[in-house]
C-alpha cells in the first residue's frame, strides 16, 4: 500500500532502500549519495598502504587455488573491513596521523566517519552474497565478533589503566589483529577444493604482526613519520614491550604514570622509551618474535620446498624475513 504522505521519490524506493536484486549480488545500493556516504573510506583508500592482506591472499592462493573471481570478492570484503576498522581505531585512539596524513575524522568529523565505517561493514557483508556459500556468513560473523572482543579488551585495559598479562595480551591480539587475517584465509578455504587448514599458521602470523607493530611504534623513524612519535605512549596503550617493562618491575609506577598522562611531550616519551629499554623489554620483543617465527615455520614444516618458499614469502610480507625482524 502506498503512503501518500511520503514524497513521490521516496514512494518509489524498495522498502529496504536497496535496489531489487541486491540481495543476490545483482545490484548495488542506491548510488545518488554514495560519494557522501563513502567519503571517509575513499579518502583513506587514496593514501597508499602496503596492502599486506591483499598480497598475503595472493600468496595463500598459490596453495588454495581458488578461482580469480572469488579471490577478488574476498579481497574486497577484507579491504572494506580493514579500512572501516582503521577509521574506528583512529577515533578510539585519538590518533592524528594515518600513513603520514591527517586521520579521516579530522577531515569529515567523528559522526560521519563512524557512520561510514558502519556502512562499510554492511557493504562487506553484502559482498559475501557473491560467494554463494551460506557458511561464509557464519565465518564472517564469528571473526567480526572476535575482532570486536579483542578491540574491547584493548580499550578496557587502556582506559582502566590495567596492565594485562602476556597471556591476556596474546588472546586479545589473536582476536583483534588476527581476525581479518583469519577471516581471509577461512573464506578462501571455503572456496577451495584443496583440503588444507592454514588457520594455525595464520594465528601465529597475526600475533607476530602485532608484536612487530608494537615494537616499531617505539623504535622506528618511519613509524614516527607515518603515525607520530611514540604514539602508543600518547594513547596510553599497553603494547607488548610496555607490558613486559611494567611487569619487569611491578613496584615501579614510572611507566604506568606516564601512560596515564596521555603525554604528547617528546622529552617525556624519549624518557619512557629509555626506561623500557632499561628493563630489557625491546630485547624481549625481539626474542619473542624469533620464537614465534620458529612456531610459524613449525606449522608448515611438512610442506614441499616450493611450498615452504611461499610460507617464507608470506612472513616477509608481514616484515619477518629470513633474518627475523625487518624494519
Amino acid at each position: 500500500m502506498t503512503n501518500n504522505t511520503l514524497p513521490a521519490q521516496l514512494q518509489q524506493l524498495p522498502a529496504s532502500g536497496i535496489k531489487p536484486g541486491a540481495a543476490n549480488g545483482a545490484s548495488e545500493p542506491l548510488g545518488a549519495n554514495e560519494k557522501i556516504l563513502r567519503a571517509p573510506i575513499d579518502y583513506l583508500l587514496t593514501i597508499p598502504g602496503k596492502d599486506v592482506r591483499g598480497k598475503m591472499m595472493n600468496a595463500f592462493n598459490q596453495w588454495l587455488q581458488i578461482p580469480e573471481e572469488k579471490l577478488e570478492i574476498i579481497k574486497e570484503v577484507i579491504k572494506l573491513l580493514h579500512t572501516a576498522s582503521l577509521l574506528i581505531d583512529d577515533i578510539q585512539d585519538n590518533s592524528r596521523l594515518r600513513r603520514g596524513l591527517p586521520v579521516a575524522h579530522s577531515i569529515f568529523g567523528v559522526a560521519q566517519t563512524i557512520n561510514t565505517a558502519n556502512y562499510a561493514y554492511f557493504l562487506a557483508q553484502q559482498e559475501l552474497n557473491k560467494l554463494e556459500c551460506t557458511t561464509a556468513y557464519e565465518v564472517f560473523t564469528e571473526e567480526l565478533l572476535r575482532l570486536h572482543q579483542g578491540q574491547g579488551m584493548d580499550i578496557y585495559w587502556r582506559d582502566s589503566s590495567l596492565c594485562p598479562t602476556e597471556a591476556e595480551y596474546f588472546e586479545m591480539v589473536a582476536n583483534k589483529t588476527g581476525g581479518l587475517f583469519r577471516l581471509a584465509v577461512r573464506l578462501m578455504q571455503l572456496a577451495s577444493k584443496k583440503d588444507c587448514d592454514f588457520v594455525p599458521f595464520v594465528n601465529v602470523l597475526g600475533i607476530l604482526f602485532q608484536i612487530r607493530d608494537d615494537y616499531l611504534n617505539l623504535q622506528s623513524d618511519l613509524y614516527t613519520k607515518n603515525k607520530g612519535f611514540g604514539e602508543d605512549l600518547t594513547e596510553g596503550k599497553f603494547s607488548f614491550p610496555i607490558i613486559h617493562s611494567i611487569r619487569a618491575d611491578p613496584a615501579s609506577i614510572t611507566l604506568t604514570s606516564i601512560l596515564k598522562q596521555r603525554t604528547e611531550d617528546e622529552d617525556v616519551k624519549r624518557y619512557a622509551i629509555s626506561y623500557i629499554e632499561s628493563t630489557g623489554s625491546f630485547e624481549h620483543c625481539r626474542r619473542k618474535i624469533e620464537e614465534l617465527v620458529a612456531e610459524a615455520r613449525a606449522c608448515v614444516k611438512d610442506m614441499s620446498p616450493e611450498d615452504a618458499k611461499v610460507a617464507d614469502g608470506i612472513m616477509a610480507m608481514v616484515g619477518l624475513g629470513a633474518g627475523g625482524l625487518s624494519i
